[in-house]
């Protein structure tokens, strides 16, 4: 048996995520995500400790560290020796209140982590005191997002949970899975000319930077997030209105009142829209952000028109689909691996001013119905919070987790301000006929 690899290279998307951030060097920005796992009892931290022990004994890439021999060289997490036992730090604390819940899940938000001196994983266990009600736990996974994303981390959960399931016996029939993926087997020559033309089609995407929420902020402040949990009022009539084309379409008419009220330019926005590359039903890799994008366009005085907006959207992603934009985007983002941190984003305008897109904005899926029990404790709700950069300064992520809707918005203070987040909700709330859940 050949040894296990000590170097996995940074995939498109992350090297992505690295140079996005690199642009924010002086302000030392976050570039964090958080996986939060609510369950109804408590969790006992030792079972969690054992788990993890026992999966980095498997798999070394949540202690790695990022590394680039040469300012040209390829980033690459670097595996470590041999983990030994509690190399990876899991926090267990007490919360009183969702309030002291939430001003700690931000402080994680806020706690960068440098992944060339740190693991890029942190593990933690919150629980509140048995009441009335039982008492209720919360797994939070912090992590550098470049290491993986969403979809990546609930594959780290469910490896976590398998381990502590097998209860000492191997796992997975003594045949673990495949944490990452396998590299791209088509020729140099191929991927080089679907990488030029995903170049010239970049260049072609807007004439102009883009304008956002953000634009002309010099010091950001702290990133923070609102996670809002709602049902359907008519789980029918909710099934069109989870299509991601409709739900950017509702997303861009809040963002449109933002710019109304801002007195905004109505220039076309201009935002990224991930496409999970793993195949449908597979839970594929774990580490490495595992997605391609397609690029949106619309104007903020189109979204008058929803109906109309989602079909032009949808439009715009089957013309993507079938023209193979989004798989030599995909290609294109892997070459960047050859480029200096500095120039990797030249191809998308305004990053000379560290302008990247108007607005963030996906649907994180389902959380798997797998995982609805976790360490012996039944899951009631899981959502997961990015950090944005301060320009755009602001995102709109989706998730669902059995029958509830997790809305979370993720922003900068300094570029939107408390009570306009509150607007965007309400927006969101209303033309989806969510109401709360309890």
């Amino acid at each position: 048996m050949s040894p296990p690899p000590r170097r996995l290279p940074l995939r498109g998307a992350d090297l992505v995520l690295v140079a996005m951030q690199s642009l924010w060097r002086r302000e030392k920005i976050s570039n964090n995500t958080l996986m939060i796992v609510e369950c109804d009892g408590p969790l006992d931290p030792a079972r969690v400790r054992r788990a993890l022990d026992r999966f980095l004994d498997i798999c070394p890439w949540p202690l790695a560290r990022l590394r680039r021999p040469f300012p040209w060289g390829k980033l690459h997490w670097a595996a470590a020796g041999r983990a030994a036992p509690g190399s990876l730090p899991l926090l267990h604390q007490r919360v009183d209140s969702l309030k002291l819940l939430h001003v700690m899940l931000e402080a994680e938000l806020n706690t960068v982590i440098d992944p060339r001196r740190e693991p890029p994983l942190r593990v933690s266990v919150l629980y509140s005191p048995a009441g009335r009600d039982r008492a209720h736990s919360f797994l939070v996974f912090t992590w550098f997002h470049p290491l993986m994303d969403p979809r990546g981390a609930q594959n780290l959960l469910a490896h976590l949970a398998n381990i502590d399931e097998a209860n000492g016996r191997p796992p997975w029939d003594g045949a673990p899975p495949a944490f990452v993926a396998e590299p791209d087997p088509r020729p140099f020559s191929v991927r080089g000319r679907m990488g030029r033309r995903s170049r010239a089609y970049m260049r072609s995407l807007a004439p102009a930077p883009p304008v956002s929420p953000g634009s002309g902020l010099t010091t950001p402040g702290r990133p923070r997030f609102r996670q809002a949990r709602f049902v359907d009022r008519d789980p029918a009539g909710a099934r069109a209105k989870r299509e991601i084309c409709w739900r950017l379409a509702l997303v861009g008419k809040a963002m449109s009142e933002l710019w109304s009220h801002r007195g905004l330019p109505d220039d076309p926005f201009l935002l990224p829209i991930s496409i999970d590359l793993r195949p449908k039903g597979d839970p594929g890799p774990t580490f490495g952000n595992m997605l391609a994008f397609h690029f949106a366009r619309f104007r903020p005085s189109e979204t008058a028109d929803l109906a109309a907006l989602t079909q032009a959207l949808r439009r715009q992603m089957v013309d993507a689909l079938r023209d193979g934009q989004i798989d030599a985007n995909a290609v294109a983002m892997e070459f960047l691996t050859y480029r200096r941190l500095s120039v990797m984003l030249n191809d998308l305008p305004g990053t000379a001013a560290r302008e990247t897109f108007s607005f963030n904005c996906a649907d994180l899926g389902d959380f798997p119905v797998t995982l609805e029990k976790v360490f012996g404790a039944r899951v009631v709700n899981a959502y997961h919070a990015p950090s944005v950069l301060p320009r755009p300064g602001i995102g709109v992520f989706f998730n669902r987790c059995g029958k509830d809707n997790n809305l979370v918005v993720s922003w900068i203070d300094g570029a939107v301000a408390e009570d306009e987040v509150t607007r965007i909700v309400e927006v969101i709330r209303d033309e989806m006929d969510w109401i709360e859940a309890r």
